[in-house]
C-alpha cells in the first residue's frame, strides 16, 4: 500500500523537518499514518476520496478519534468511518508485544497501588502513555496472566538432553517491606536441537527446598531424558538435581568456577592463573582435557596450593567431556542462560521494586514466553543426531 503518487516522499520529509514544530517526528508520524489509512480506505471504497467512479462500493462518513500510544507519546489519530460497515487499521493498532504490555501494566499497577514515586511517574511518561485507567490495567493484567499461566503449565514434550538452571534476584514489596525474591528459570534443548524455556517460578529464597519443588514440577509436566544439567555450585541446587534428575550428570559452570577459584589467588596473579586454566578447555579431546588439568595443577601447586587443590578436586568441571565435542562450547558453562538473565534484568531494572510477586511473574513470564517463541523459529541451537546419542552413551561408559 502506498501514498498517492503525486507525493514525493523525500520532498515531503524535507518539508516536514523544515516546517513542523515543535515535534517534527510526532507530526511526520501522524501524517504518514493518516496517509496510509486514507489509501487503505480508498481501496476498500473502490475509489479515491472525492472521486466519481463506477467502481465505488462505499463512501466515507467522517472520522472518529482514537488515542495511539507510541514511543514518541500518545497521538490522537483520526480513523476514517464508512457509511456501510466499519474500518479499523489492525496493522497499526495491534496489541503491544507481550513483554512491553507486561512492563506497562506492572509500572501502572505500582502507581495504582499507591507505591509509586517520582521515578514511577517518569517511567509511565517514558513509555509514551498519558493515562491508564484502573480498568485498563486490570484487563491488561488479566490477559497477560492467562497467557503466562498457560505457558508455565504447558506439557513438556521431551526428551531434553541438556538443561540449564539459574536464578536471578529481584526486589518486591511484601507486607510493607522491600524484600529480595528469586526467579528460578530452566532452559532446555529439545530433540530438534532448539532451546525452550521449560519453566519459571518465584520463590522467597534460592534454597534447596525451592529448587527441589521447581524441578519436581518440571518432571510432573513431562521433563525427561536429561543427560546433563548445567548450573553454578549452589548446594541446594546440586542436591535437587541429584534427587530429581536421576541418571543425569552435573556440569559445574566454568565461568562461575573461575570466579570462585580466583578468590583463592592473589589479585596480581589472576591473569596468569586464568590463562592457564583456560587452556584446559582448548584441548581437542576428553583425554587431553584431563591431562592438561593435571599438568596445570602440578605446575602451579607450589605457588597456589589452595586454588590447585580446588581445581584438582573439581571433577564436575569436566563433565562436558563425556558428550560430543561439537556441543562442548554450549554446555561447559551457564553463559547461554546468563545472556537470557541479562535481558530479564534489563526489563526488571526499569521497574526497580515490584508491587507484588504476581507482577514479577507477569513481566518475567511474558518476556520468557516471547523468547521461547523466538527460539522456535530461529536456526537450531545445536545439532542432535542419533549418532551423537550413541557416541555419548559410549563416552559415559568409558568415564564410568
Amino acid at each position: 500500500m502506498a501514498a498517492p503518487a503525486s507525493i514525493d516522499a523525500i520532498e515531503w520529509l524535507r518539508k516536514q523537518i523544515e516546517e513542523t514544530a515543535p515535534d517534527p517526528l510526532k507530526a511526520m508520524l501522524v501524517q504518514m499514518v493518516e496517509l496510509l489509512m486514507s489509501a487503505e480506505v480508498d481501496a476498500v471504497c473502490g475509489a479515491r476520496y472525492g472521486e466519481r467512479s463506477d467502481q465505488r462500493g462505499n463512501q466515507r462518513n467522517g472520522y472518529r478519534e482514537r488515542p495511539w500510544d507510541t514511543r514518541v507519546g500518545t497521538i490522537g489519530l483520526k480513523i476514517p468511518k464508512l457509511r456501510r460497515g466499519s474500518y479499523f487499521p489492525g496493522w497499526l493498532l495491534e496489541p503491544r508485544r507481550r513483554a512491553e504490555k507486561a512492563l506497562t501494566s506492572v509500572v501502572a499497577e505500582a502507581y495504582l497501588l499507591g507505591v509509586s514515586t517520582r521515578k514511577v511517574e517518569d517511567l509511565v511518561e517514558t513509555l509514551g502513555i498519558e493515562r491508564l485507567s484502573k480498568s485498563q490495567v486490570s484487563e491488561m493484567a488479566k490477559e497477560l496472566d492467562g497467557v503466562v499461566k498457560s505457558f508455565r503449565e504447558r506439557p513438556l514434550k521431551g526428551p531434553y538432553r541438556y538443561v540449564w538452571l539459574d536464578a536471578i534476584e529481584v526486589k518486591c514489596r511484601e507486607e510493607g517491606r522491600i524484600v529480595n525474591v528469586a526467579c528460578l528459570v530452566a532452559v532446555g534443548v529439545n530433540n530438534d536441537g532448539r532451546r525452550e524455556v521449560l519453566g519459571l517460578e518465584v520463590v522467597s529464597t534460592e534454597d534447596g527446598a525451592g529448587w527441589l519443588a521447581f524441578l519436581r514440577s518440571l518432571r510432573a509436566r513431562g521433563l525427561k531424558g536429561v543427560e546433563l544439567a548445567i548450573s553454578d555450585a549452589h548446594p541446594g541446587l546440586k542436591d535437587a538435581i541429584a534427587a530429581v534428575l536421576r541418571g543425569a550428570s552435573w556440569q559445574r559452570c566454568r565461568t562461575h568456577f573461575m570466579r570462585n577459584l580466583l578468590i583463592k589467588v592473589p589479585k596480581a596473579a589472576h591473569g596468569i592463573v586464568a590463562t592457564f586454566v583456560r587452556t584446559i578447555f582448548a584441548q581437542p579431546d576428553a583425554e587431553s582435557v584431563r591431562l592438561q588439568r593435571g599438568r596445570i595443577v602440578e605446575q602451579l601447586q607450589a605457588r597456589f596450593r589452595d586454588a590447585m587443590k580446588m581445581l584438582a578436586e573439581a571433577e564436575e568441571l569436566l563433565s562436558f567431556t563425556a558428550f560430543p565435542k561439537a556441543h562442548w562450547r554450549q554446555i561447559w558453562s551457564n553463559n547461554p542462560q546468563e545472556r537470557l538473565n541479562r535481558e530479564i534484568r534489563r526489563r526488571t531494572d526499569v521497574v526497580g521494586i515490584f508491587p507484588n510477586r504476581a507482577s514479577i511473574m507477569r513481566l518475567v513470564g511474558a518476556l520468557l514466553c516471547e523468547q521461547n517463541d523466538d527460539w522456535a523459529v530461529v536456526r537450531r541451537y545445536m545439532t542432535i543426531e542419533q549418532e551423537e546419542v550413541t557416541e555419548t552413551k559410549t563416552l559415559l561408559k568409558k568415564s564410568a
